[in-house]
């Protein structure tokens, strides 16, 4: 066996009391608060400045509490918010289409296959329309109407259009408005920005969190910072699989260095497949290229009817095309989830019906909408999309269709945290994707940025002050106790243990291994025989890590291959984690997809009576321990996920 499970602990996810509608405003009403004069005296740590960050750190401030923030990059521009393309999700029905908060609540809960908490979710539609009117006041260039209305579009999984966007830039944009929120309390003295810092642990009293020990990526010093409160905000790890729409700085370090210190994890097995990526082209690339899923709105998928079709896409007839989406799922065509378009270009390529020169791909085609818009029409909607594909492949997708394939994108599973974003550590906050919170079993695309705006400018700085004003009086926050002079000397090993191995095979090696042993047993369908495989085959090459790598040994100034052999060991961990939380989950639920577990036409099948839960996994020296926590659906019946 390899977890134990605990069944005389249930979490408290203190959900407020009251009707689904009534939950959030109840909270803020009967919250504690802090006098605007105190706030100064409460010191709060942001790690991670992209758009949840940064939006936390410049709210915080604003409000008056005392700031440090620490990112991994040389700007907190250059946060992987940026690379968010399609839009952002909110609830304005400026279509007049029929969309409501209820909807939307109820499309994220569908789209995540009940596997979320209806408090959260109906929070997030809720929020949603207050976001677009504060990013249009940041000076967010969202697409507009002739009219001079904010433009929407429609994404996966939902029948109406409620996605702003400013062209496929939207991150970006999103993120310059979050920066330059927080860079205005920097320049007023109420955030300090540390950039250049990575977070090495978690430092914890009694079982408090107390601050952080970091270190500096520029010159190799080690320091602590001590605080009232901890926030991560540090994205997800979906760069595991290696291959993966992420930037190769993306990690999962911060989220696993809380959780050895007990804070649980929630559904780490819990990882997007993006269907709308360009394929791997060769076994020399690091990362993969994500095409907006907005492409989707306007674009038809098809493969061909023919295996191994050798003819050029355009010579291939209609009659010999496959609409696979619109034939499988005619409701939503190719505006089906994520999930379910993933799993279904999948099984045509393994069917030998893939394209491209490794077959390893499936047509996106605008023909029909250039034909019936124009393609000046569609170069506004998606111009610098196609420029894009263009300048990678060297392909005018206004001429022939774009091929594109899935890969790993997005973690709905996180670190636990309640209602209020804390996690079971006092003290210990995360937001944005380095929680569980929102997305369930599969996020709905648009949903990303949402959730990262509406945690750090409207919930975190709600909740937080609560925290601190049951703890009475501030104190100043001291660094030099036992507890942070442990987690100093426990990080300098470490570091020395990586250094001193001095083996033959470089951290990449390992990463590439791991990245296929997942993509390939834990990836877009998984079964009890692999996942058991991908297990042993994992704790196998954790030891040959720790035997055969090989980095330069300077501890002192610039050593990228140490932080990333430091992230690589989180990696290893994590990803045993994956396969036993994706083991013991005999069910099929959104983006995981039990094998043994689907209907006889191949969707998956979920199971309420047994697995409508959330897993928490807390740390054990032996073996992971699992915590249900039972949800609860008051306002609706969970039902079939069927896009049919």
């Amino acid at each position: 066996m390899y977890y134990t499970t605990d069944t005389a602990t249930t979490p408290n996810a203190k959900i407020p009391e009251g009707d689904l509608k009534d939950k959030w405003s109840n909270f803020k009403d009967k919250t504690r608060l802090i006098s605007p004069n105190n706030r100064h005296q409460y010191k709060i740590l942001v790690v991670g400045t992209g758009l949840s960050g940064a939006s936390a750190a410049a709210s915080l401030a604003e409000l008056g509490y005392n700031v440090s923030t620490f990112c991994f990059q040389d700007s907190p521009r250059r946060a992987h918010s940026v690379a968010a393309q399609g839009g952002v999700n909110a609830m304005k029905n400026y279509k007049n289409d029929g969309d409501s908060v209820y909807r939307m609540f109820y499309d994220t809960l569908k789209g995540g296959d009940f596997r979320a908490r209806e408090a959260n979710v109906y929070r997030l539609a809720e929020c949603s329309s207050h976001l677009i009117d504060q990013a249009v006041a940041q000076g967010v260039p969202f697409a507009r109407e002739y009219s001079g209305y904010l433009a929407n579009r429609s994404f996966g999984g939902v029948q109406v259009s409620r996605t702003f966007y400013a062209r496929g830039q939207t991150g970006q944009q999103l993120l310059l408005g979050a920066y330059q929120a927080m860079m205005r309390q920097v320049h007023l003295g109420r955030i300090k920005s540390f950039t250049r810092h990575e977070m090495l642990d978690l430092v914890t009293e009694n079982g408090v969190a107390k601050g952080i020990i970091v270190r500096n990526m520029d010159n190799g010093e080690i320091s602590r910072h001590a605080a009232h409160a901890v926030v991560l905000a540090t994205g997800g790890f979906g760069k595991i699989y290696y291959l993966s729409t992420l930037a190769m700085g993306c990690n999962g370090s911060a989220i696993w260095r809380a959780h050895k210190k007990g804070a649980w994890t929630s559904c780490p097995s819990w990882t997007q497949i993006h269907p709308t990526c360009l394929p791997q082209a060769g076994n020399y690339q690091s990362k993969l290229t994500l095409m907006s899923e907005s492409l989707r709105n306007d674009g038809r998928i098809w493969v061909p009817q023919t295996k191994n079709e050798n003819r050029k896409a355009i010579e291939i007839p209609e009659e010999d095309r496959d609409y696979y989406l619109e034939r499988k799922y005619p409701s939503y065509g190719n505006l089906a989830p994520r999930d379910i378009a993933s799993r279904a270009a999948k099984e045509r390529i393994d069917a030998g019906h893939g394209v491209g020169p490794l077959k390893n791909a499936v047509y996106l085609d605008f023909k029909d909408a250039i034909a019936t818009q124009g393609k000046d029409i569609i170069s506004k909607k998606y111009g610098n999309l196609f420029n894009m594909y263009e300048k990678i492949t060297g392909i005018n997708a206004y001429q022939q269709p774009m091929m594109i394939s899935p890969a790993a994108h997005f973690s709905m599973g996180g670190l636990w945290v309640d209602y209020e974003l804390s996690t079971n550590i006092p003290g210990l906050y995360a937001i944005g994707e380095a929680n569980f919170s929102d997305h369930g079993a599969n996020r709905l695309g648009a949903n990303s940025l949402l959730q990262a705006c509406i945690d750090g400018y409207y919930i975190l700085p709600q909740t937080l002050p609560q925290y601190l004003a049951q703890q009475g009086k501030a104190t100043p926050p001291e660094s030099s106790s036992e507890a942070f002079m442990n987690a100093e000397n426990q990080v300098r090993s470490q570091l020395e243990e990586l250094s001193g191995i001095n083996g033959s095979k470089t951290v990449d090696h390992f990463h590439r291994e791991l990245g296929k042993i997942l993509y390939d047993k834990c990836g877009l369908s998984r079964s009890a025989k692999g996942l058991t495989e991908a297990i042993e085959s994992i704790r196998v090459l954790r030891k040959s890590f720790f035997q055969e790598l090989k980095i330069p040994q300077v501890l002192q100034g610039i050593n990228e291959e140490l932080e990333k052999a430091g992230r690589v060991a989180d990696y290893l961990e994590i990803g045993e984690l994956m396969c036993i939380d994706a083991l013991s989950r005999e069910e099929s639920c959104g983006a995981h997809f039990r094998e043994e577990h689907q209907t006889p036409d191949g969707e998956a099948k979920r199971n309420d009576s047994d697995f409508s839960y959330i897993s928490c996994w807390k740390k054990n020296e032996d073996t992971p321990v699992l915590i249900k926590e039972p949800l609860q659906f008051e306002f609706t019946k969970p039902t079939e996920r069927s896009y049919k």
